[in-house]
């Protein structure tokens, strides 16, 4: 899961154009409008192509880096969307790991073992042969950035988008 965390730490690090809260040894949160369209569109997408990564992570293979779903958590009204590793499925379910530390929810914990709802699940992503699959919100923040930060990105980044 470290090796997500840094590739969206600096991606998050890059992206300008949204309220940023930085925090000591953890990725910077990025607070994203409800009415952001766009970020709608690529949870709406994540959600329609879920199939993709239900196949890949049957799969098993170990072309397979790393297999993260991001999972919409609400509590008394604050909603905060987190990236959870080490997913498993298992009768039709899925299950994983809080690897970042939770800004406003207080009812998950860093290092909780979660149960991911499928309509819960704001984006997915996979990585194949240092190829990105998934990822719509990675993509949209990468694609937010000016052309100076996507260099960079791609120059230090261990992926393709």
């Amino acid at each position: 899961m470290k090796y997500i965390l840094s590739i969206l730490s600096f991606i998050l690090t890059l992206s300008c154009n949204t309220k940023k809260i930085e925090r000591e040894n953890e990725p910077d949160i990025y607070n994203v409008e409800s009415s952001d369209i766009e970020m709608n569109e690529a949870i709406k997408k994540a959600q329609k192509t879920l199939d993709s990564f239900e196949i890949a992570i049957q799969n098993n293979s170990r072309v397979f880096k790393f297999f993260g779903l991001k999972k919409r958590f609400e509590e008394n009204g604050n909603i905060e969307h987190i990236w959870i590793g080490n997913i498993i499925n298992s009768n039709g379910k899925f299950y994983g790991i809080v690897d970042n530390l939770p800004e406003k929810i207080t009812n998950v914990k860093l290092g909780d073992t979660v149960e991911i709802n499928k309509n819960e699940i704001s984006d997915w992503m996979y990585v194949k042969n240092s190829k990105l699959h998934g990822g719509y919100t990675i993509r949209l923040l990468v694609k937010r950035m000016s052309e100076s930060e996507r260099q960079d990105f791609e120059k230090n980044s261990d992926i393709k988008l």
